[in-house]
C-alpha cells in the first residue's frame, strides 16, 4: 500500500481547508489554522490533528505502526 503524505486539514472554527505535508515519523498533536489562527488539538481517541481534521490519516496510522485507540 502506498503511504499518502498529503492531507487536507479543515479548521472546525472557520472551515478553512489547506493541504499540508504530514510528518512521516511522528504524530502532530497541534496545528495552527493559517486563516483564523486557532490552535487545533487532536480529538480524544485520535493520535493527531490529521486523524481528527484531515482527509487522510497520518502515515504512522497508514503503516499500522500505532493505533488511535
Amino acid at each position: 500500500m502506498e503511504i499518502k503524505l498529503r492531507s487536507n486539514i479543515k479548521c472546525p472554527e472557520c472551515s478553512f481547508e489547506k493541504e499540508e505535508l504530514m510528518p512521516t515519523n511522528a504524530c502532530q498533536f497541534f496545528y495552527k489554522c493559517t486563516k483564523c489562527h486557532k490552535i487545533l488539538k487532536a480529538k480524544k481517541g485520535d493520535c493527531c490533528v490529521f486523524c481528527s481534521y484531515g482527509t487522510v490519516k497520518c502515515p504512522p496510522i497508514q503503516k499500522d505502526i500505532i493505533s488511535c485507540k
